[in-house]
């Protein structure tokens, strides 16, 4: 029988489906190409079509914009889509004549000042009321609910204070609105991620003689690196795009930022769209490197306050 078998086997070709049989039950072979509109490796066709199309809604408009940054007035009032020949006179008028690169410098400067301002406020608050119940469990709600207020009511407080300290019409006055600004939604971003870290960390810390300010220093601070990192991130990102406090609290070109500087090309009486486009390509720019650079640690910083 064991020859007969042997033969058997040596005459299946090695490429014929094997079924399986037991007593009458027959298990057909498995299908290669996969089930539920998946194809090769898992993937579904419907999530690719839907991941093209949200690359091309988040493109086209980016284009286009490119597109318009090198075009003559002409070629835009004629509604024309692609620039033949293209005219680089735009890019060059919004570098020199629109103040556009001290804009983008003053830009950078308070909105990273801002976050680290915000993160050196925050972080301190955050930790308290994860760690020693400050507040009880309301208290980060009501911390958070003046963020969720339109901007437009603390001008006027806000213009008033920062002509008291001499820091109106000043990037040191817009870099402390923006980090007042942003603290409440910060600490409501890092309570999370103190919350995850084991208290026994706190403890080991202390029982070798560290102090409040030494364990929050030496111990949470370096275990928070990917947090603080995201969290800034996001409030840099904030701080860069805000346009109200920028408009009232700056009024020359020593303190203005690029949505400001914007605005001013806008409204204008002859409007150059070509310029306006080259000049907020330009003002993209610090933007989409920090998405592009920061993006590894953004993603960590974020996945980390959802492990346990």
């Amino acid at each position: 029988m064991t020859d007969a078998f042997s033969r058997h086997l040596a005459a299946t070709p090695p490429n014929t489906a094997f079924e399986r049989t037991s007593g009458s039950t027959t298990v057909p072979p498995r299908s290669k190409a996969g089930s539920g509109g998946r194809g090769r490796g898992g993937r579904s066709v419907a999530a690719e079509v839907w991941v093209v199309l949200s690359l091309l809604a988040a493109l086209v408009p980016l284009g286009y914009l490119v597109s318009v940054s090198l075009m003559s007035q002409g070629q835009i009032s004629a509604g024309s889509l692609v620039p033949l020949p293209p005219d680089w006179g735009n890019w060059s008028a919004a570098l020199t004549e629109t103040g556009l690169p001290r804009a983008v410098l003053n830009s950078i400067v308070a909105a990273l000042g801002g976050a680290l301002l915000t993160l050196a406020f925050a972080l301190p608050a955050a930790w308290a009321m994860a760690r020693h119940r400050t507040g009880g469990r309301s208290l980060a709600g009501l911390v958070l609910s003046p963020w969720l207020l339109p901007p437009i009511v603390a001008i006027v407080p806000l213009f008033s204070l920062l002509r008291v300290l001499g820091l109106n019409n000043t990037l040191v006055g817009l870099t402390l609105v923006y980090a007042l600004t942003n603290t409440a939604v910060a600490i409501w971003l890092l309570e999370g991620f103190v919350r995850r870290l084991p208290v026994e960390v706190d403890e080991a810390a202390q029982l070798d003689g560290a102090g409040e300010w030494r364990v929050l220093v030496s111990v949470v601070t370096p275990l928070l690196t990917p947090a603080l990192i995201a969290v800034g991130v996001i409030v840099a990102v904030l701080n860069y795009n805000e346009f109200l406090f920028a408009t009232f609290l700056t009024q020359g070109p020593d303190a203005q930022t690029v949505p400001v500087i914007l605005s001013l090309m806008l409204g204008e009486r002859v409007q150059d769209f070509g310029t306006i486009a080259a000049a907020s390509l330009v003002g993209v720019v610090p933007v989409y490197a920090a998405a592009v650079f920061l993006q590894h640690r953004l993603v960590g910083g974020l996945t980390a306050g959802s492990l346990t």
